[in-house]
């Protein structure tokens, strides 16, 4: 059973009813309890990364967050839900993330004809494969809504970089069983709903 994480600040509608449409066993978690439930974790997000740790740190979700991934179960950060994998974010002064990754979440530096939020489809550049996305043709187009990029300290974290102007990370893994992405599969069928049925299907490894 696929957990997805309600922190207050999801994406969840629409998640569920992507992985319903792909025939996989999915729910709204709204206790941090139910983690111990769930064979892999969603982890969503729209808004502000202080806002999502607050939220996240208040219920004690990010402890049962640890716990999941210290069994190697798998959990896949989507939009903010990926930002807050890092061990930083910038915006309102600064807060500490979940620290799956080294690096940091900054606001997006862009030349002159482009605008914040990056609203709108783009396709990835790949740099390193990943399991959750077999049997995917390269620079298929996805949908993004965001305004601040991740920026890891680590190039081998790198999965998939986007050009907006400049290039931004829009996935990454730590090689073991965390992922995520930049932009919304749930948003970008029919390719997006085949990255969430391979993270149906994935044990973990790479």
């Amino acid at each position: 059973m696929i957990g997805i994480v309600n922190f207050g600040l999801g994406n969840l509608g629409s998640i569920l009813n992507s992985l319903n449409q792909i025939d996989c066993s999915a729910k709204i978690l709204e206790n941090p309890k139910e983690i111990k439930n769930s064979d892999r974790l969603i982890l969503p997000g729209v808004g502000s990364f202080k806002v999502g740790m607050k939220n996240l740190i208040k219920n004690n979700w990010d402890e049962y967050i640890y716990e999941h991934t210290k069994k190697n179960k798998p959990l896949l950060g989507i939009c903010l839900g990926m930002q807050l994998l890092f061990e930083w974010g910038i915006e309102d002064g600064g807060t500490k993330g979940l620290c799956y990754f080294k690096g940091k979440v900054d606001k997006m530096k862009l030349n002159s004809g482009r605008k914040l939020p990056h609203v709108g489809w783009n396709k990835l550049n790949f740099y390193n494969k990943h399991p959750i996305f077999k049997n995917i043709s390269d620079h298929i187009d996805y949908y993004f809504i965001h305004s601040y990029e991740c920026i890891p300290s680590n190039q081998s974290d790198i999965v998939s970089k986007t050009d907006y102007n400049n290039e931004f990370v829009s996935c990454v893994s730590n090689g073991f069983s965390v992922v995520g992405t930049q932009f919304h599969p749930e948003k970008s069928p029919p390719n997006g709903l085949k990255i969430l049925k391979n993270f149906s299907k994935w044990n973990g490894e790479c």
